[in-house]
């Protein structure tokens, strides 16, 4: 594991979060808090490998609006590399999040320019690298054939690779011996707990990849390879930031433990562990550094964590 810098290829999205604070009644009004925040999957994974120090670009597409021209000066000035194709037709992806009283999340999802993803976008970087492909990338029908280059072109430079499934539901739809046949022969898988369901268990995982690392919310993180199985669990689940950086950083990191939420964990687990991993930890310490970063975000409003 030498990488010297990641590609991340996957989605950029805005993120319309609504704190729902009732259950929601059908064909009447829902009281929520709607605030909204910065997304993405592919996104929240280079911003978190770039706030850990580590060279990071991000290959997606936008839309030639607003949105996509925040999204793409944010995370550029969060140290990541952003080489985001502008989709000429298409708005930058969006999704809603319902978020209910236990953090849990429920999206509804419009992948907008996202969907319209070509191989010719995904060019790869010469030298040593790695590639994290979101796995929403492969499960639209659009999109896919520029994932399948990217995993191609990695395989062919000799990169390291990793997919995380991203969506149980996803890849029910898809069909476990589907998804894992567009995934043969990856390095590493990163699913949680119900995607590992959806594809099988860990077994049939380490038929199309040397290994697993398997999120699993409260309950932390297990690691699964041919030469053995690790699990790490979660000590602390919301993590605040002691010396907030200003006056509105403050008010947006300011929040209960009622207001906490789960959305961008995952990608924020996936930042943290692919950065040790890389470095070359064993996957005890790849597993605790996910597990922090993933706690990190999961502490927060939004999918990324501060700092």
């Amino acid at each position: 594991m030498t990488a010297t810098r990641v590609t991340v290829v996957g989605d950029v999205m805005l993120d319309v979060r609504c704190r729902l604070a009732a259950p929601v009644a059908p064909g009447d009004d829902t009281p929520a808090r709607i605030t909204s925040h910065a997304g993405g999957a592919g996104a929240n994974t280079a911003a978190g490998i770039a706030r850990l120090g580590v060279p990071v670009e991000l290959i997606a597409r936008i839309g030639d609006d607003e949105a996509g021209r925040a999204a793409d000066a944010e995370l550029t000035g969060r140290g990541v590399i952003c080489r985001l194709a502008v989709d000429p037709v298409r708005p930058t992806g969006r999704v809603i999040v319902l978020v209910g009283p236990d953090g849990e999340r429920t999206m509804v999802s419009d992948r907008g320019a996202n969907a319209g993803l070509r191989s010719a976008d995904v060019a790869l970087p010469t030298g040593p690298g790695h590639l994290h492909l979101s796995g929403y990338v492969l499960l639209d029908d659009e999109s896919r054939p520029a994932g399948l280059a990217a995993l191609t072109a990695a395989r062919a430079a000799g990169w390291t690779t990793s997919v995380d499934p991203q969506t149980a539901a996803g890849v029910a739809t898809a069909g476990a011996d589907r998804f894992l046949g567009w995934v043969d022969g990856v390095d590493l898988l990163l699913p949680n707990e119900a995607e590992c369901v959806a594809l099988g268990g860990p077994v049939r995982l380490l038929d199309a990849a040397d290994a697993a690392a398997v999120t699993r919310g409260s309950g932390g993180a297990s690691w699964y390879s041919r030469s053995g199985d690790r699990h790490v669990p979660v000590d602390r689940v919301v993590d605040r930031p002691e010396r907030p950086r200003s006056a509105a950083d403050a008010d947006a990191d300011a929040i209960t433990d009622a207001d906490a939420d789960s959305i961008g964990a995952g990608d924020g687990f996936d930042a943290g562990f692919l950065v040790a991993w890389l470095r070359g930890d064993g996957p005890g310490p790849a597993l605790a550094a996910g597990v922090a970063a993933g706690t990190s975000v999961a502490g927060r409003r939004g999918a990324r964590s501060s700092g």
